[in-house]
């Protein structure tokens, strides 16, 4: 159950994960090279630039494309596909959905299907694991630094003290900063982030001479000021959830080198002297090189010889000019609006209304649909597909609901009261024009097609809109039984002369036939049959048999007397096997009861449509 749970959880998330990363790489790369153009210009821009790279792990697209989608539906927009918004798709989703196949544990297990059994769980614990370690990690060291600043003694005066005051009122802050001097042979750094205090190491102290003690307090007040703590932290969640992506560790170091950098040219700005500041920080070097201080933000951080450099450099930092701040006041633009237009452009699955939900490249219609109620007391049950057309008849919009988008009905929720009582007729028909355009379709997207044909007939015509959830459901889970499946396997090329017929005239594979308590099928997978089943029980079943070929049969049960007349008929048909047994004894096959995660449709809004 936990294997078939983490199966369904990567069948779900996997791709959306694969298309956050691919956007978020992309996002960098874009960074990167603003931030190459921009090296001439004060630090402080290239390090918020990296922030907002670390944080654009933390908020996917998929919430601007949201905010967009809102827009597009609270406009009644059902959005247009355009070549730039294919182009846009492509790019920025290119992991498209997939399903991870499940296996039967009366069938035997192919090593590749152990594999995609087993590959999801693993990867899952994989995750977790490496997140575990990574908090422990800075966890133990947050611990080795508030040890440390627990055991300090508060500074209360002193020429530390005089000097940190002076220098807060220059910094212009205003809450005076706590002071804490320790033993322990470590940087001079700020820890906190509401509550800040600064560390100070009692030995250091008689290294430093008064100008070299007010840089190295002006560095620290600036970290304060600043927020660095604060923005570090977020960088360590970042890394935290990503742990597993080089790039997350690489921006991190960006930061951590843009950050000291704009410390420094801060403290320059501020009227400081190149050398005396620059003697300051070899100085803490000295007396500590490679403190830890992973939660504590210090003085000797990034490369300590491109940062003397740098600050002995006489060429002052660059404001940013009006070009480059164009650069990237457009850049930020682009960033928030390609998303919304995204969403815009597409309306997103929530709702039904988006005919681009799961859809093919070539989007057609019906060009006449014909929705009538059904006549009061027909029990025909039929859902059929012709060459050109499609036949509903005496299905409410619940049936219509389940059968196109895939679901039974225990995964349709809430709608108006008439979703499960009102019965409708429905014929559809292709021109001969869009015919021709159909069947130049290769057999997998003429699929698609249809389905998206039909979907669009619901969105057109019952103006249905839904939102999707997810909930653990009761469901079936279909086997073999001991003995072996009893199916007869369908032989390629068979029109079925003398099979199914509609007005007359054979249909061929890929079809079957309710009737009260049977069911007939000509050239089905075992996967188009689970959901056939799954209408007869209204319960999901789940193939799990393992079973690939196509197959013809006729299954006769008893309905159950629990449903209603039109689903079984009078009382005479009350005889014979359930459905279960029938199954078992006829199929080969056994229904076994489990639970499982299910997306649930939440019906939102529907219309009866207007007899036509």
């Amino acid at each position: 159950m936990i294997l078939n749970y983490c199966s369904d959880l990567w069948s779900s998330f996997a791709p959306s994960i694969g298309n956050h990363l691919w956007q978020s790489t992309i996002f960098a790369l874009v960074t990167a090279l603003l931030t190459l153009a921009l090296r001439s210009n004060r630090a402080r821009t290239r390090y918020l630039l990296w922030l907002s790279a670390s944080v654009k792990f933390l908020l996917p697209f998929s919430l601007l494309v949201a905010i967009g989608n809102h827009l597009a539906w609270s406009q009644g927009s059902a959005g247009t596909k355009t070549g730039v918004y294919v182009a846009m798709t492509n790019v920025g989703q290119p992991f498209a959905e997939s399903t991870t196949p499940r296996y039967s544990h009366a069938a035997q297990l192919t090593l590749t299907a152990v594999f995609s059994h087993f590959l999801p769980a693993f990867l899952t614990m994989l995750w977790l694991c490496g997140f575990l370690v990574v908090l422990c990690l800075w966890f133990v060291r947050w611990r080795r630094i508030s040890t440390v600043v627990r055991e300090a003694v508060p500074l209360l005066k002193g020429r530390e003290v005089d000097t940190l005051r002076r220098v807060e009122q220059t910094q212009d802050i205003r809450m005076p900063i706590a002071m804490r001097l320790s033993r322990a042979s470590l940087e001079p750094g700020i820890f906190g982030i509401i509550r800040p205090v600064l560390v100070w190491p009692q030995a250091v102290s008689g290294r430093l001479e008064d100008p070299h003690l007010e840089s190295i307090l002006t560095h620290e007040l600036l970290h304060i000021r600043r927020r660095d703590n604060l923005t570090a932290a977020v960088h360590m969640l970042t890394a935290a959830i990503f742990w597993f992506y080089p790039l997350v560790w690489w921006i991190g170091a960006r930061l951590l080198e843009e950050r000291e950098r704009a410390c420094d040219e801060a403290v320059l700005e501020s009227g400081g002297d190149r050398k005396v500041y620059a003697e300051s920080i070899l100085k803490i070097c000295e007396f500590c090189v490679g403190s830890p201080m992973t939660c504590v933000s210090g003085v000797t951080g990034a490369d300590l010889k491109r940062r003397i450099f740098h600050i002995m450099t006489e060429g002052r930092t660059r404001n940013l000019n009006f070009t480059k701040k164009l650069l990237l006041v457009v850049a930020g633009l682009l960033a928030l609006a390609l998303p919304i237009a995204l969403g815009l452009l597409h309306p997103t699955q929530s709702y039904a209304n988006s005919r681009a939900q799961s859809s093919p490249a070539v989007t057609l219609i019906y060009d006449t649909v014909s929705i009538k109620p059904s006549a009061p007391g027909d029990t025909r049950f039929e859902f059929l597909f012709g060459p050109s057309t499609f036949n509903a008849n005496n299905m409410t919009l619940q049936d219509l609901i389940a059968s196109i988008y895939e679901v039974d009905d225990a995964q349709i929720s809430e709608g108006p009261s008439w979703l499960t009582s009102e019965k409708f007729d429905v014929q559809a028909s292709m021109s001969l024009a869009t015919l021709d355009k159909f069947n130049a379709l290769p057999e997998p997207q003429r699929t698609l097609e249809r389905k998206h044909m039909l979907q669009v007939l619901l969105t057109d015509y019952f103006h249905l809109q839904f939102q999707r959830q997810n909930k653990e459901l009761p469901i079936y889970s279909l086997v073999v039984a001991e003995n072996g499946p009893k199916l007869k396997q369908a032989q390629p090329g068979d029109r079925y002369a003398d099979g199914l017929k509609s007005d007359g005239i054979p249909i061929g594979p890929h079809t079957m036939h309710f009737a009260i308590g049977e069911l007939a099928v000509q050239g089905l997978p075992m996967t188009e049959i689970a959901k056939l089943l799954t209408r007869q029980l209204e319960h999901t079943v789940h193939d799990h048999t393992g079973l690939t070929g196509e197959y013809d049969f006729t299954l006769k049960w008893t309905p159950d007397k629990t449903q209603p007349v039109e689903r079984r008929g009078s009382e005479n048909n009350l005889q014979g096997p359930s459905i279960f047994t029938a199954v078992q004894q006829q199929l080969g096959l056994k229904l076994e009861p489990e639970n499982a995660p299910m997306e649930v449709l939440l019906v939102e809004h529907a219309e009866k449509p207007s007899e036509n």
